[in-house]
This record gives structure tokens, C-alpha cells and sequence, in this order.
């Protein structure tokens, strides 16, 4: 039998806890293990030590809401036994499914990115002004700089929101394309050329 959720009392490590669970519940992005110990005036060690504590008391199967390490940071979300009852509150855009077109512009901007709207094209084979313009608006890629010279096109990248809803820590997280053998350049090229053969 699970043992009883043990609550913070008032040891200035329990202290601790409460005010990293309250700024990571006010935040509105994952926050890092330094950016907690600025936040509430305290070390980084005792900050990993109160995130411990944080991590056993919301676990899954044990709460709510559980504490989770994504996107280079500590955040809280629902737990999946609550994920569907959170989906009927809240029809949020980015936990809408995504279409094909733009699952393959996401990899694509993952991987190769940061990447124009003409490399994006050339690699899927047709067009992605609407699909890239869906993506930024949902918050998943976000404008890199542009090109060099004049007038270059912009490039995107994968966010950290990217990261979050992907449950990833960061994009190394992602399978790598040196395990299948290739260079990213490699890769660059296969693909283009079989868009290249795609019909319109």
C-alpha cells in the first residue's frame, strides 16, 4: 500500500518547498534549478534537495499534478489518470492534434533548424507558408533571425514550449540522425531529392 502523502512541515528545507512549489506554480514556463535559487534567496543544493522532496510528495499515481523535469527546467502538469478531465476544461490550441503537414514541418524545424520557409518547401516538397504560420501561432516555433544578405528569408526553431509539449528535456533529447548513419547534410539531401520526385 502507497504510504500516506507526507506534508511539508516547518523545517527551513520544508520551508523551502513550499516557495519553489509556489513560484513553479506561478510560473509560466520551466524554471531551472538556479533560477528557482535566485528566485527564493537560496543555494542551489538545498533548492535540488527541496525539489526531491517536491519530486515525492507530486508523483504520478500520488497527485493531481506532478513535478517533472522538461525543457531544461521544473514544471508542473497534470497527471495522465487527470490529462482527459484537463482536456474537457480547456481546449487549448497547441493540445489540438496536428496535422501531418505539421508534424513533418516540426521534425523538419527540430532537426535542421534554424530553417526558412524555402528550406522547409524544398524538403517537404510543397508549400509551408500556412503550416509554418499554424506552428508560430501555437507557440511551437519561433523566429531564429533570418538569412544572411539582403532581404533574407526568416528562420525558425523548435521553442521551449516545443520541448514541454513533447515532454522533452531538450532537443538532444530527440532520437539522434547519427544513430541511422547519416549527417544531418546527408539527411538534408536525401530528403529534398525525394521531394523532389514528389508529384504536386
Amino acid at each position: 500500500m502507497d504510504r500516506p502523502l507526507r506534508l511539508i512541515t516547518a523545517s527551513p528545507v520544508d520551508r523551502l518547498a513550499r516557495t519553489i512549489e509556489a513560484l513553479l506554480v506561478v510560473a509560466s514556463q520551466p524554471l531551472s534549478a538556479d533560477e528557482l535559487a535566485t528566485a527564493a534567496n537560496d543555494d542551489s543544493e538545498r533548492v535540488e534537495t527541496a525539489l526531491r522532496l517536491l519530486g515525492e510528495r507530486y508523483a504520478e499515481g500520488r497527485s493531481g499534478i506532478v513535478l517533472e523535469h522538461v525543457a531544461g527546467g521544473w514544471a508542473f502538469r497534470a497527471s495522465r489518470e487527470a490529462a482527459e478531465a484537463c482536456g474537457r476544461l480547456f481546449e487549448r490550441p497547441v493540445e489540438r492534434g496536428l496535422s501531418a503537414a505539421a508534424l513533418e514541418t516540426l521534425a523538419i524545424v527540430a532537426y535542421l533548424g534554424p530553417v526558412s520557409r524555402p528550406e522547409i518547401a524544398r524538403v517537404r516538397g510543397v508549400a509551408a507558408d500556412s503550416v509554418v504560420a499554424g506552428l508560430v501561432e501555437r507557440g511551437l516555433i519561433a523566429e531564429a533571425g533570418r538569412e544572411d544578405g539582403l532581404g533574407g528569408a526568416v528562420r525558425y526553431r523548435a521553442t521551449p514550449l516545443f520541448e514541454r509539449v513533447f515532454g522533452l528535456d531538450s532537443l538532444s533529447a530527440l532520437p539522434r540522425l547519427d544513430d541511422i548513419g547519416e549527417s544531418t547534410d546527408e539527411i538534408r539531401t536525401r530528403l529534398e531529392s525525394v521531394a523532389e520526385r514528389r508529384p504536386a
